[in-house]
């Protein structure tokens, strides 16, 4: 072996085992097979996406280290976490349908009797190291072990906040199934999931687990775990079906025209847990702000619905440069322009999407810098608000069937651009 051979060998030998591999073999052959991927990497629907800061790395650590700003982006007291217990969660939901987001982009999707939990991250940083990187600002709500059996586990791609080694290493020694993009399953083969317990998927494939239909539909992003980003493995959002009910999951995506096709195809949903936080305009193809990430609810939905938009990816870790309560507001203020339901659970919060008692409030405010002008006064979605919202959609889609001009007003059907926070 050469000298520098002998070099390479000693420098993969110190990487750590969070890095995972890369794909070979039969698996790497399947990813040169798939219609997405060319010249070597899978390509981003709509075109290239920047997937790094544009403009200068002056520019970059200017508004990064900003003294003003900086202390926005974190709580400046403890954020509430809902005390969840075994007992919220054993008892099957009332509707058939239940959500527990866990923070971040995790959350359990209690299906019409199967158990779904997305984007697992129980680990204390987002990172492969444990000494350095992105840190919980909140505990999770309640240990892995104590969430009970969950018939599937789904991953939307390979990045260190959605796809966490200890969590999936704990869960390696259950029996449940994993659903992920095409090359993943490289990396949990080598934590320890047996290949026998894995569906591996490229955009637009199905597979059943039990009574649900799980499907990998397009996201706009990247991937990678170690020093180099090969673009070997996929990145995905995920629909899933039950007998009634069925949600979508965005995992991370910029905005694009697929989340039209996606609604044509698999909607309306009765909840989708849409990415609208770690935005910033210097990555804007690969997270949305919250008006985009209502803009997609609506595609989703194809036009008014009742169904309702979890925010996700958001308050758990500091991963961008804006202030910390910034998607909740964003939030808020798309939906009241849009006159569409949403959810704004505590980090544990157990809720059913199509029944009574939807946590609404902006629960944030209580541990949150208030920005200069103080928070918003305007009405904050209420119930009230989302009875009557969930009334204004039904009679929207009554207006929508009637032939034209006989009670359908005029417009350009596109949702109206709301500004971030």
């Amino acid at each position: 072996m050469s000298v520098f051979g002998s070099l390479s060998s000693g420098l993969r030998s110190l990487q750590p085992d969070a890095f995972g591999v890369d794909p070979s073999g039969e698996r790497l052959a399947r990813i040169r097979r798939s219609p997405h991927f060319k010249d070597g990497v899978f390509q981003n629907p709509g075109g290239e996406a920047r997937i790094r800061p544009s403009g200068s790395t002056l520019e970059f650590a200017k508004v990064f280290f900003d003294k003003e700003e900086r202390p926005l982006r974190s709580p400046k007291g403890t954020i509430p976490v809902h005390p969840t217990t075994l007992a919220d969660i054993s008892k099957p939901p009332v509707t058939g349908l239940r959500l527990t987001w866990m923070g971040h982009s995790s959350v359990l999707a209690e299906i019409d009797g199967h158990r779904v939990l997305f984007d697992p991250v129980w680990g204390e940083r987002c990172s492969p190291f444990p000494f350095v990187g992105p840190k919980r600002l909140h505990p999770v709500p309640l240990p892995l072990a104590a969430l009970g059996p969950v018939d599937v586990v789904v991953i939307s791609h390979d990045h260190y906040d959605h796809l966490d080694t200890p969590t999936i290493k704990a869960l390696a020694g259950t029996d449940t199934l994993f659903a992920v993009p095409l090359g993943v399953g490289a990396h949990l083969e080598h934590w320890g999931v047996s290949a026998d317990r894995l569906r591996e998927l490229d955009w637009n494939e199905a597979t059943k687990v039990g009574g649900l239909t799980l499907t990998a539909t397009p996201a706009r992003h990247f991937c990678g775990r170690g020093l180099r980003n090969t673009q070997h493995t996929l990145w995905a959002s995920w629909v899933v079906e039950g007998e009634a009910h069925r949600v979508y999951h965005s995992g991370d995506t910029g905005y694009f025209d697929g989340f039209k096709e996606i609604g044509a195809e698999h909607g309306p949903f009765d909840a989708t847990m849409i990415q609208i936080g770690a935005y910033s305009d210097f990555w804007p193809d690969i997270h949305m702000t919250p008006a985009e990430g209502m803009r997609a609810h609506l595609d989703l939905q194809g036009g008014p619905s009742t169904g309702l938009m979890l925010p996700i990816h958001w308050a758990t870790f500091n991963l961008a440069t804006h202030a910390w309560a910034e998607p909740g507001e964003g939030t808020i203020a798309a939906a009241r322009a849009e006159g569409t339901r949403i959810a704004l659970p505590k980090p544990g919060e157990p809720f059913e999407p199509t029944g009574e008692g939807v946590p609404v409030a902006p629960w944030w405010r209580g541990v949150a810098t208030a920005p200069s002008g103080g928070w918003p006064t305007a009405e904050l979605v209420t119930e009230a608000a989302i009875k009557a919202t969930s009334e204004g959609a039904a009679r929207a889609q009554e207006d929508a069937a009637e032939p034209e001009g006989e009670g359908r007003s005029e417009g350009s059907g596109e949702p109206e651009a709301v500004p971030a926070g």
